[in-house]
């Protein structure tokens, strides 16, 4: 049976508030950033989670070990509290938010080598007509 679970985390990451969606997914974590700005109301994120989940662009799937979620309520609390004492980010949910910026970066570098290539080859075919326009003596 395939098991799904998500978590938003809000943070306050100089100078913006930021949130990170986690995914977990058949024990593969894939992560989300969003910058919020003025600090959003509880409505705010829940409206945006409605409207914008399936816009998300989720980092590349790494491998991730699940916990079973205990159900005992004061324990359920307790790990609350905790969620909202720590501040930062895991470091499974940074490895997959520095894949998603690596190939994020990788697919810019490759469009703009290909439209410096297409700019070249434009200049060329440019040349090489004036060079036959001259030839013809026009």
């Amino acid at each position: 049976m395939e098991k799904v679970s998500g978590k938003l985390t809000v943070f306050f990451e100089e100078p913006f508030w930021v949130g990170v969606f986690e995914r977990v997914l058949d024990e593969r974590l894939s992560v989300c950033k969003v910058t919020f700005g003025a600090e959003p109301k509880d409505y705010e994120v829940y409206d945006f989670v409605l409207k914008n989940y399936y816009r998300l662009r989720f980092s590349p799937a790494v491998a991730t070990n699940v916990k079973e979620a205990g159900r005992n309520p004061k324990r359920v609390q307790r790990e609350v509290r905790k969620q909202v004492q720590n501040t930062g980010i895991g470091t499974k949910s940074q490895q997959a938010l520095k894949l998603q910026q690596e190939q994020l970066k990788t697919e810019r570098k490759i469009t703009n080598r290909e439209q410096r290539e297409a700019e070249k080859q434009r200049q060329f075919e440019l040349k090489q007509q004036k060079r036959k326009e001259k030839h013809r003596g026009r």
